[in-house]
């Protein structure tokens, strides 16, 4: 991966399409809508299908991002990039349904951070909106963000939780996001709409994440929690890419899809590699638990083969990122967590 010192530049990686993406997107007929378009990784996965569909000389076929666009700098950065922004609050089903009719859709709406000051409106985010949305879109290919932490702690010496695994996880958050889930599974049922429910763990972007977390304190020189002592991680282009390729493995019902790194991170490894490269000594706090949330994300890699970003190459640019006093988004993961209290 080539040295990513600016956001431009590092929004230009998240976006590149892959081989797999291409493939996808000519496989497929119709538009393209992301609902939920306005967080972490919208932007860039919207931009993703944009720059796929435009080098197969398909620049005809729209893709929309559909958010509520607080920031009228984040709708102009898409539409500079050709794609078309609607705003739009997914819990006034008049505004939903007054959406384009549209085939392929990802649906990246939820809420996570504030769960503990208002789980109510976490619930409403988590499985009302999914409700409309499913209602509004019965005979559209639905690819449903969801979490890795539907999934309850599991021991640090198994293979991680699978997809087949009971869904019995902790907190308001996690449950909510079970509900989620649930929903389109009902839908589904109800009107045999083909979906997937895209279950990611810790996406990796310079400006976010786990990697970014542990680099940040350790360069702050701030404690590191060992407690929950491992984590998956993924490239955040590399999810785009699977997120999108999902689309033509949507079913009815919905099947589930971990969608992370194989490799087990330890955090304390992470803390201590950053340190070497920060040239300081990190400070390491706790003891690792016997459980963490883990996840077997063997599935994917048959489906879509090897990530094409490593671990090594994601540190070595987090190191560099956070070393120049580059952007954070200033929303940490929490990975610490062990109660689902976030």
């Amino acid at each position: 991966m080539k040295p990513l010192l600016t956001h431009a530049a590092l929004e230009d990686q998240l976006s590149l399409p892959t081989a797999g993406v291409l493939d996808m997107l000519q496989s497929l007929q119709g538009d393209f809508m992301v609902l939920g378009a306005g967080g972490k990784m919208g932007p860039s996965l919207a931009r993703m299908i944009r720059r796929g569909l435009d080098s197969l000389g398909q620049s005809e076929r729209r893709v929309f991002a559909v958010s509520r666009f607080s920031s009228p700098a984040a709708a102009a950065e898409l539409q500079q990039h050709g794609v078309q922004t609607i705003a739009c609050d997914l819990l006034d089903r008049a505004a939903v349904q007054a959406l384009p009719d549209v085939p392929n859709i990802i649906f990246m709406a939820g809420q996570k951070f504030g769960t503990q000051d208002a789980p109510e409106l976490t619930w409403v985010m988590n499985t009302l909106v999914p409700a409309i949305v499913a209602e509004r879109y019965p005979h559209s290919r639905i690819v449903v963000f969801s979490t890795a932490c539907v999934y309850p702690l599991s021991s640090t010496a198994g293979t991680g939780s699978r997809e087949e695994d009971l869904l019995d996880p902790p907190g308001d958050y996690a449950n909510s996001c079970v509900g989620r889930e649930r929903i389109f599974m009902h839908f589904s049922k109800k009107n045999g709409t083909a979906a997937l429910l895209f279950r990611l763990s810790y996406a990796i972007d310079l400006r976010y994440g786990v990697l970014h977390d542990v680099a940040q304190k350790v360069a702050q020189g701030l404690p590191v929690d060992v407690t929950m002592g491992y984590a998956n991680v993924i490239w955040q282009g590399d999810a785009n890419a699977r997120a999108i390729q999902c689309l033509n493995h949507t079913t009815q019902p919905p099947c589930a899809l971990n969608v992370t790194g194989l490799e087990r991170v330890s955090i304390r490894h992470l803390a201590e590699e950053f340190g070497r490269l920060f040239g300081r000594a990190p400070v390491i706090v706790g003891e690792e638990g016997a459980t963490a949330w883990l996840f077997d994300a063997s599935r994917s890699y048959e489906w879509f083969g090897p990530p094409t970003v490593t671990l090594e190459e994601m540190i070595a640019a987090t190191a560099q990122w956070v070393s120049q006093g580059g952007q954070s988004l200033g929303k940490p993961t929490h990975f610490e967590t062990r109660d689902g209290k976030f």
